[in-house]
């Protein structure tokens, strides 16, 4: 005969408890008592069960419980009976605090799941300091990873003026603290202490130092510090901007070789990288651009076949290799990275090869648009679901097309250029998932095949390709009146490179310039339509693939090495990684 657990029997216990049969103690809380089963508290908590145990031998019925109201009392005990408790806004913080008291590990973990669900730029310092307390790792993960990531928004809010000393320099000396330039973390800081002045001035020089005078990004900074009389006047303060101006004086190769291992120069690590993978090239490897350092790491983790033409795409923690040539033959095959083991694994093929592929990511499905396969250029197109490892063919496009581009905005899928065995494509067509079709768009100002294509700022971006020579020309694409218009050209003219959106640039690289492969890249800034020269990768390669990884926790995996080269250990190692993502 199977014994039921006292949990598992709990609404009948719970029945005797409100007709108060067979209670051998009683919960008071202030003036209110709780009769209780002991067996069922001791079953959810050791704190009664160590409680019970001490006075066994007495006799004792009454146990006085200090702190909790009897209301956080009452939801506490109908938990230990039924395994369910309603969880609000309103009472989830104390009912945090007293089941931690109480060691109710069962309902910390679903005040922390209740939590989670509704951390938000608000609300997020004051559950990560509510972790202090309590213990739950997953809760203090997400609401310190929030801050970090949020940071911009975040130290606009109330809850950021209540910050400790000490916690608001533990968030601004995060590597992976989430902002554009510096000049937010020195805004952040007077923030801070212009929230009580008279007792935070003198924390300034303390703080000050935790902005990063990263070259790149530092002029902005020190002509703020320099002008602040609150920061001038301080003499610690005062030769952190002296040092930072001698840093912008002194670019040369030796600062910014070493830059990254000086904890206040070093740049913070980016929470997007652009990875380009492929292409015909020396090196059939994969290289990352770390926008923060401004440069190209390449890592040691090789595709698993060497590829050219294909596609790639990012997608819950896995970068996507799909089709493509491999010197022999097209390819309907696709295999995923891990990007936190770096482990390869294959998934489910395509049902067609296809080579000069264009791929995107949308709803959490991953798209593969027309291609070649050796013998046909096609339109139609398929969807990959990772939850059922499963491609489901979709509506063919209106026409075939290999070596086009494709992007997404405003939950449609856009697919320009490309060619069709005849000609360079001037056409567009826009894909609704919703519906399941295709619509033609207005056709781009010019013909292009193996051009480049992102959505940035509400806008389509069709840039370089070829059209009988190759192109450095660029447009842009209002949805909302169907038209295009000119941008500034790229500095140099490319077919067959990467385009991607990362840090509100446009980042182009390699290609055929109609002579040779380059390694060159370029950036476009909207604000001022122009491009400028970037950093090159390592090789250069043309038929390469690219994609923006993002929001990865070891994103120090991929990125330059944030230490000195004698101090810094294997980047593969578990000590590296922990060192790094310590908190």
């Amino acid at each position: 005969m199977s014994r039921m657990s006292p949990r598992k029997s709990g609404s009948v216990f719970n029945e005797l408890r409100l007709e108060g049969k067979f209670c051998d103690a009683v919960i008071q809380v202030q003036d209110v008592e709780f009769p209780i089963h002991r067996i069922i508290l001791c079953d959810c908590s050791s704190y009664f069960q160590a409680l019970f145990e001490r006075w066994m031998t007495t006799g004792k019925k009454v146990f006085n419980i200090p702190g909790p109201s009897p209301d956080i009392m009452q939801l506490i005990i109908e938990f230990a009976y039924t395994g369910s408790v309603n969880v609000t806004e309103d009472n989830v913080h104390d009912l945090v605090l007293v089941a931690n008291m109480l060691n109710v590990m069962d309902l910390i973990q679903a005040c922390s799941e209740f939590l989670c669900e509704r951390i938000c730029q608000e609300n997020c310092i004051g559950i990560w300091q509510l972790t202090k307390v309590c213990s739950s790792t997953e809760m203090q993960y997400k609401a310190y990873r929030y801050i970090t990531y949020h940071f911009e928004e975040v130290f606009l809010c109330e809850e950021f003026l209540e910050l400790s000393l000490q916690e608001l320099n533990e968030i601004l000396g995060r590597d992976d603290l989430n902002v554009r330039t510096e000049s937010i973390v020195y805004e952040a800081i007077l923030r801070w202490i212009a929230h009580i002045p008279e007792e935070r001035k003198e924390h300034i020089s303390v703080l000050l130092f935790k902005v990063r005078l990263a070259p790149t990004t530092l002029k902005g900074v020190v002509i703020n510090v320099l002008n602040n009389q609150g920061v001038w006047k301080n003499s610690e303060c005062k030769q952190i901007g002296q040092d930072a101006l001698q840093t912008i004086l002194l670019r040369d190769t030796k600062i910014r070789t070493s830059g990254p291992c000086n904890p206040c120069t070093r740049p913070r690590l980016p929470n997007a990288i652009m990875l380009v993978s492929g292409g015909s090239s020396d090196s059939g490897g994969i290289e990352a651009y770390d926008p923060r350092s401004d440069v190209w790491v390449k890592l040691s983790k090789e595709l698993k076949h060497h590829l050219t033409v294909h596609g790639t795409a990012f997608l819950d923690g896995y970068f996507y290799c799909i089709g493509g040539f491999d010197g022999v033959q097209h390819l309907s095959s696709v295999n995923k990275l891990d990007m936190s083991t770096h482990t390869w694994h294959e998934v489910a093929p395509m049902h067609n090869c296809r080579s000069y592929v264009s791929v995107t990511v949308l709803n959490g499905l991953i798209y593969a648009l027309g291609g070649f396969d050796g013998h046909s250029h096609f339109s139609s197109a398929e969807c990959y679901k990772p939850e059922t490892n499963q491609w489901t063919r979709i509506a063919s496009m209106h026409e075939q097309r290999c070596k086009s581009n494709c992007t997404t905005l405003h939950g449609k899928i856009y697919i320009c250029g490309g060619y069709n065995w005849f000609d360079c494509l001037q056409s567009a067509e826009c894909y609704n998932p919703e519906t399941n079709q295709w619509t033609m768009i207005a056709p781009m100002i010019s013909r292009r095949s193996g051009l480049g294509v992102v959505a940035f700022q509400d806008q389509i971006y069709a840039v370089g390709g070829f059209n009988g020579e190759e192109n450095h020309s660029a447009e842009s694409y209002d949805p909302w009146t169907d038209s295009w218009q000119e941008v500034c050209p790229m500095l140099s003219p490319r077919t067959d490179f990467g385009l991607e959106v990362i840090e509100d640039r446009i980042i182009a690289v390699g290609g055929f310039t109609g002579f040779y492969n380059i390694n060159e890249a370029e950036a476009y800034c909207s604000a001022t339509d122009s491009w400028t020269q970037c950093p090159g990768m390592t090789f250069s390669r043309s038929g390469l693939s690219s994609c923006v990884v993002y929001g990865i926790p070891n994103m120090i995996d991929y990125t330059l090495c944030r230490f000195h080269t004698c101090d810094c250990p294997n980047k593969s190692s578990n000590s590296y990684n922990e060192l790094c993502r310590m908190w």
